[in-house]
């Protein structure tokens, strides 16, 4: 296991920021970690990265405990905090030659994280010169300029444009095909485009911890129909499987069936046994938004 966190309890006076939290992430894994502002996400960052000690439990990083060997936890993974912290006066070559000597890091390393992160042509100038976008690739490659194996980004993609968004998920997917990533962040059509998994945390407790296929999987079928006239709700609730029957307005209605079977089938049938007109039928798939907001709310 390239992480694992074992019953991680930790307050902050009576704030109780992570409650009894439990996960592992296997190597070469991309995992999504989410929740809202406060549910614990930066906490726990903050306690694989050594950077915070739990009250309780423990945590290992490459095998390495957190606690015990703190040092060769950070030798092993490469942060990337929320706030990504630059030299804005150093030229971006520059900053990372500072941060190979910090770390007593090969030099050799900096031309190929600058072509890793897209940074070759940008390695003259000054980091205050960037983008915003460029700002957060001159961390990544801080970030990787160790080779470690585990990289942890806390909100990589904040305050982006939507061009520069796609430019930093686009490398994410790429170095997530040689690194294990724990990645956080509020961009959720981010984490359906580079994570294999989502770990969902509310309030310093895990209520979700699956695959982005099994979360899926799970999802309840929810037709969109409209007739050409008005039905009564709890007659359409008498279909097969239905669960709920919502009205959206005029003759048009959400029905909500918890089986895989697709039931559009048995809508139009109900229509024509009652002389109805169906002049919309369509399926509504949930995504990781509306699962979300189900479990966090």
């Amino acid at each position: 296991m390239s992480i694992v966190a074992k019953n991680i309890t930790k307050s902050f006076g009576d704030q109780i920021a992570l409650n009894d939290v439990s996960f592992t992430i296997n190597k070469g894994e991309v995992v999504g970690f989410l929740g809202p502002n406060g549910a614990g996400k930066s906490t726990m960052m903050k306690i694989l990265t050594t950077y915070y000690s739990p009250d309780q439990g423990s945590a290992e990083v490459n095998s390495f405990d957190v606690g015990k060997e703190p040092k060769k936890v950070q030798k092993s993974i490469g942060y990337l905090p929320e706030h990504n912290p630059l030299y804005l006066d150093m030229y971006v070559r520059e900053y990372l030659e500072f941060n190979a000597n910090v770390y007593q890091v090969d030099k050799k390393r900096i031309p190929v994280v600058l072509e890793q992160t897209g940074l070759l042509p940008e390695a003259h100038k000054k980091i205050g010169q960037l983008s915003k976008g460029y700002r957060q690739r001159v961390g990544l490659a801080a970030a990787l300029l160790h080779n470690p194996e585990v990289l942890i980004l806390d909100e990589p993609t904040t305050g982006l444009d939507p061009n520069q968004l796609l430019e930093i998920r686009n490398l994410i997917r790429e170095i997530g095909k040689e690194k294990t990533i724990l990645l956080s962040t509020h961009i959720l059509k981010e984490v359906e485009a580079v994570c294999d998994r989502v770990i969902i945390i509310k309030k310093g407790n895990i209520v979700a911890n699956q695959t982005l296929s099994e979360l899926r999987k799970e999802e309840k079928q929810v037709l969109v129909v409209e007739f050409d006239f008005r039905v009564e709700e709890a007659f359409l609730k008498k279909l097969d499987h239905a669960i709920t029957v919502k009205n959206t307005g005029g003759f048009s209605y959400e029905i909500t069936f918890d089986t895989d079977k697709d039931m559009r089938p048995a809508v139009f049938d109900f229509a024509y046994d009652n002389q109805l007109k169906t002049l919309q039928l369509s399926r509504k798939n949930k995504n990781l938004e509306s699962l979300f907001t189900e479990l966090t709310q």
